[in-house]
């Protein structure tokens, strides 16, 4: 399968390409990758014409054919390779750690990096929960930010099983970093958790002034504002 499911997909895929398209989302990439101007909607029917009749995967099979996807050139084999891991993160193990590390800190974009955080690594760290060492270690000083970024957003999914206190904690940790998508992963993580404890969020961004304006806009967004204090007595 590792060495049909790359040529099948360059077939199928070079086929489709559209290079007036490509230009546009290229552009719209701030052209940091090449594309063959494929849009998601026909990209993911290109897809399953490609599965169709192929065993189910191995994990040593996704893996491979993640990294075959991710030494080509257009974008769009990356995306690909993380709706395949996606649709089946639940054969991955922490013996694949170190091939999802590797296309989170490789031609990194949210693009990617997103998809990979929440659909890929979150379930993996929610089926082996040793796992969640490597997530701390993630937020310490020095790591490379896309990694930061993925442990921030790991548990977006997580509805009423998100470990709070622990994303709290990264959250602070990284409460007064300037970068975008850090800034913008805080708002986004603690946005989603107020679907489930708005309470907790409104009292952790209460608490921790040191949160850019774009994180704390972010996890207050879709909260009704407190009511107004009542206006003091007459005396």
């Amino acid at each position: 399968m590792t060495d049909a499911l790359p040529e099948r997909l360059r077939s199928a895929f070079g086929a489709a390409a559209d290079p007036r398209r490509a230009a546009a989302m290229k552009a719209y990439m701030r052209d940091r990758f090449e594309f063959l101007g494929i849009p998601s909607t026909p990209r993911r029917e290109l897809t399953r014409q490609v599965l169709h009749g192929l065993p189910r995967p191995s994990e040593r099979d996704l893996t491979e054919v993640a990294l075959a996807c991710w030494a080509l050139p257009e974008r769009e084999y990356q995306y690909f390779a993380c709706d395949h891991l996606r649709h089946h993160a639940a054969l991955l193990t922490p013996a694949s750690l170190p091939v999802v590390t590797a296309l989170v800190t490789t031609k990194s974009w949210w693009d990617t990096v997103d998809v990979l955080a929440a659909h890929v690594i979150g379930p993996m760290v929610a089926a082996h929960p040793a796992l969640v060492s490597t997530m701390d270690s993630w937020t310490e000083p020095g790591t490379d930010l896309w990694l930061v970024r993925t442990a921030i957003l790991h548990q977006l999914r997580y509805r009423g099983r998100t470990d709070f206190p622990r994303l709290a904690d990264y959250c602070a940790r990284w409460a007064g970093e300037r970068d975008f998508f850090i800034r913008k992963g805080i708002g986004w993580a603690l946005r989603e958790h107020a679907k489930t404890d708005p309470g907790a969020v409104r009292d952790f961004v209460a608490a921790h002034p040191a949160l850019s304006p774009l994180s704390v806009r972010e996890a207050l967004k879709n909260l009704p504002r407190p009511p107004a204090a009542p206006p003091p007595a007459p005396r």
